[in-house]
């Protein structure tokens, strides 16, 4: 069993807004879905941006740059199909995990995870499809 892999940085994660921004009138009427839709209207309150009024996305919401795309655990994702694409990660084991692709088998899968313990590469979904006996 390899020892356990740990980030290289550990730089606290802030978001400055962790509410999803919902389109306007998403509330009032079914036909408009919640997913965020800019408002084009000459006479629209949001986009002329009055007080009081839900505010739209922009680049000042952006995530530092350090902590950009990391998980809570400190490490990038790497999605990972076969046992070759894990071979990337060796020298970068301690800044990105891998993350099994969601349609590869139980026995890929098992050969995978065998490998990425070899190189010490942390597997965010390593218990995924194990059958009852073999998940420790």
């Amino acid at each position: 069993m390899a020892p356990i892999t740990r980030p290289i940085r550990t730089t606290k994660i802030v978001k400055k807004r962790t509410k999803r921004f919902r389109r306007h009138q998403s509330d009032r009427f079914m036909r408009v879905k919640p997913a965020w839709r800019k408002p084009k209207g000459i006479d629209n309150r949001v986009r002329r941006r009055f007080k009081g009024q839900m505010r739209m996305p922009n680049i000042g919401y952006g995530s530092n740059r350090k902590t950009r795309h990391l998980l809570p655990n400190g490490f990038k994702k790497f999605v990972v199909r076969n046992v070759r694409e894990l071979e990337v990660l060796m020298m970068n084991n301690r800044k990105f995990c891998a993350e099994i692709f969601h349609a590869v088998s139980a026995r890929k899968r098992k050969l995978i995870v065998e490998r990425a313990q070899q190189l010490a590469i942390l597997v965010t979904n390593r218990h995924a499809r194990l059958r009852g006996e073999e998940h420790e």
